[in-house]
This record gives C-alpha cells, structure tokens and sequence, in this order.
C-alpha cells in the first residue's frame, strides 16, 4: 500500500521529527506563474531544512513501444549537466550545501528533489530551474550513462526473480494500457536508444507548465513565491502533446503465467483488477479495499501472516498490496511463497480460503478499528518530515487529485464500515478478473552469482540515481 511505502520511503530518506506540524490548510499556499508552473508552499518552522521537489506530470505510460525506458533514462540524464554547471556537479553543489538530492521516475510522474538547510533554498531552486530548460544532453555522456541503465535492468530486474515475475505479469495483465511496460524499459529498447529519443522526450515534456514545484520547510510563502517567478518563471511555456486516454478491455476470463528463473523458493502473485479513486469525495470501494488490504496484512496478527505463516505454516511470507491512486487502472495484489514442504497449490487454496471467509463472514469491528488506527499513525507519521509532506503534496497533486484532498482520503478511510470491506471482498475477488503468475525456482550456479556480483558494483560505482 501506498501507505506503508511512504514510510519506508522517509525511513532511508529522511530522519522523523518528533513534534507534530500544523494544520495543513493553515500552513499551505500556493500559486501559479505567469508560465503555467503551479507552486505550493508548506511552511513548517520546527527546523531550518527544506526540502524542494518538481515533480513532472510525465512517466513511462507516456512512452510508446519502441522507446520504452526513455522517461527513466532522461531522470539519469537530468544529473549529466548544463552548459554552466558540468557533469556531475549538480550533486557536488548541493553537498557542498549541506544536502541531500535525488530522483524518481514512476509510471505515473517524474520527481526531483533536494533537502538543503533553508537559507540555501534559493540556490538550489537556481540549479533546478537551470536543467528544466538547458540540459546539454551530449552523445558521449549519454554514451556511458546508457550503460549503467542496462546494468542496472540486469541488476535490478534480469538477476531479481521477483522482479521478473512482476515484469512478465504487468505484460500479461495489462493487455491496451501502458501499464504493461516496465518503467526501466525492455533491454532491446535500451540497447536501440539514442540520445535523439531522449532529447525529444525532454524537449516533449520537460516545461514549466507541466511541472509542479513543491516547498516544504523552514520558509516564508512569498519569498518562495518571489524566488520562483526570478528562477522558474522564467522559462516560456511550451505547448504540450495531447495526452490520450488508454481503456484497458475488460478481461473477460482467468489469465494464468509461469517464470521460470533461478530461485530459493517459488513464488504466487495473485493480482485482480480493482478500481482506482477517481473522485475522492464521492467513491467508497477504493477506500474500502485500502482497508480490506491492511485488514489482510496490516500487521504481524492480521489475516493472512496469522492463518498462513502461523497457523497452517503453509507460507514463509505473504503480503498484500493495493493503491487506489494512479493516473491509470489499480490492481489487488497478493505475493506469497510457500514454507518448504508445501506447494503453490496449497499456498492458493489457503489464500483463497482467507478471501472467502471474509467475502461470507465479514471482518470484525476490532479489525477495522486497528486498521484505522494504524492509517492514523501512518498519517501522524508523515506529518512529522518535512520530506514526507513533499511527497504526499506533489503525488496528490501530480495526479489531480490536490493537496487539499489528503486530510478528505483520511476522513473517508475512516468511515469504511464492515459492511463496505465485506462489500468488496465478494465483488472483486472473482477468477474472471484475476491474473496468476507463478515463479518456478532454477537453480543458479557459482559463476552466476560471481557475475551478478560484478553487475551490483557496476551500477553501485555508477550513480545512484
């Protein structure tokens, strides 16, 4: 869940404050340039940090076939320089500020963000403001940067089984949406790639009025203000492609796949077709299966560790996942390996018992007491960092919802009743909208894992971007 990746997002970002922050909508401003940039502002005084964000309403569903990869590629590239600033200095810069940067690329956005002590916002809104419009982008940087993208797909993705199971699944289960390519790209894309591809796709939707510049911290709103209109106000606008709307068909039948990859262990992911939250003041399901998913795994005495890697030890490990916001369709997702011993057949049958009682049954009203309480902490939680305030505004905003809409998702989380969890779990979980894909373990030899090695330092020694 969206949730609980938050926190462990500010976990390796960011260290927590301790002290709670503000009513959000008495501390937040915003504003939009005369070049169509929308800027928020929240303005927290608890310490002399900030953290700027430009988030970029741009990611791989955006690509077509052919350059897949390209929005990841570019993120990499946006560190590579400018003709004032070189290779590579962007980072020396904002450490020799006292700080901290980096960047994301998602299916839905693009991000950036620096966290520097307050009084060198100014110079870092400078550098930010300086790659939006004069990324050099020159073939022999791309050159070598290129490489370490395809070390890092064979890193992260070809020697991860996990990840090529997820990878083969989005393929199978995505059949006309976007969603169906890998955010890293196909390793054919990449090694076709050319730095014209990605010139285009920075000169396509790298623009002002299709950026959103968040500011969280130890700061004044119109001085923000003011130093946004002198940095990023600057660049014209530029006219914007027509973004089309991908209707994924409706699956019409159980879709089933294999993987075969070296492995200690199989893997059963089981992903169902569920909606995304198009009007957070008037849709229920959404909120319903976010409390449905931490019910199911929201802590060690939920449903599924408790009946199936306690109870039954049919399981080593099991986790669901759900998040209803996106640019596109959602999917309920269940990932779980089998305890030696046992197969992924017992594993399945197990699964779906946990799913069916729910469906027959219900859940109770200490369950979902818990699981709203646990969304509170998380909500508490992210209050308390500057950085993950940054997040939770420029993801509510990047994907239209407004950051107005946060404390609203909160409110109507919390007035999911039982009825509405039990709702859910008998309308969605049906075999007609369910995508099994099975991992089937190899085994891996010593030289395999000797060159899997080498590939981790590559891309380690490469950057971290």
């Amino acid at each position: 869940m969206r949730l609980r990746f938050v926190i462990q997002l500010l976990a390796f970002l960011v260290p927590s404050l301790t002290l709670g922050a503000g009513h959000a909508a008495d501390n937040t401003f915003e504003t939009t340039l005369g070049n169509g940039m929308r800027v928020v502002v929240r303005e927290d005084h608890r310490a002399p940090t900030a953290v700027q964000m430009v988030w970029y309403r741009v990611g791989s569903m955006d690509e077509h076939d052919g350059v897949t990869g390209v929005a990841h590629v570019t993120e990499h590239m946006m560190f590579k320089g400018t003709p004032r600033i070189g290779p590579g200095e962007f980072n020396r810069r904002v450490a020799a500020l006292g700080g901290r940067d980096n960047a994301f690329t998602s299916t839905d956005y693009t991000a950036y963000f620096q966290q520097v002590p307050a009084s060198q916002l100014k110079t870092v809104m400078g550098l930010e403001a300086d790659r939006m419009r004069h990324l050099t982008l020159d073939p022999a940087g791309y050159s070598k940067e290129i490489q370490v993208i395809m070390e890092e797909r064979r890193m992260r993705t070809d020697d991860q089984s996990s990840a090529r199971v997820y990878e083969a699944m989005n393929a199978v289960v995505w059949q006309a949406h976007p969603y169906r390519r890998p955010i890293i790209g196909w390793m054919s894309d990449l090694e076709q790639m050319t730095v014209q591809d990605v010139r285009d796709w920075y000169r396509r939707w790298y623009a002002p009025n299709n950026a959103i510049l968040v500011v969280v911290g130890d700061v004044s709103h119109q001085q923000v203000f003011d130093w946004a209109r002198q940095t990023y106000g600057a660049i014209p606008a530029r006219a914007l492609p027509e973004r089309k709307q991908y209707e994924e068909p409706v699956q019409a039948g159980g879709r089933q796949l294999e993987v075969k990859a070296p492995a200690d262990l199989p893997l059963l992911i089981m992903a169902w077709k569920a909606p995304r939250l198009n009007d957070p003041r008037k849709d229920v399901d959404p909120y319903a299966l976010e409390m449905l998913a931490q019910i199911l795994d929201g802590h060690e005495a939920a449903r599924l560790p408790a009946a199936l890697v306690r109870e039954q030890q049919v399981a080593v490990s099991v986790d669901a996942s759900y998040d209803a916001t996106h640019r596109g369709p959602g999917l309920f997702l269940l990932q779980s390996s089998p305890r030696p011993g046992h197969s992924v057949a017992e594993l399945e049958q197990s699964i779906r018992a946990v799913l069916a009682d729910v469906a027959k049954n219900g859940v109770t009203a200490q369950e979902l007491k818990r699981a709203r309480s646990q969304l509170q902490s998380s909500e508490i939680y992210k209050k308390d960092s500057v950085m993950g305030q940054a997040m939770e505004i420029g993801m509510l905003e990047t994907l239209g919802y407004g950051w107005q809409s946060s404390t609203l998702m909160l409110d109507r989380l919390n007035q999911v009743t039982e009825s509405d969890v039990q709702r859910v779990a008998q309308s969605y979980f049906t075999d007609d909208q369910l995508t099994m894909a099975r991992l089937v373990p190899q085994p891996l030899d010593a030289a395999e894992l000797a060159a899997r090695a080498k590939r981790a330092e590559s891309v380690q020694a490469g950057g971290r971007h």
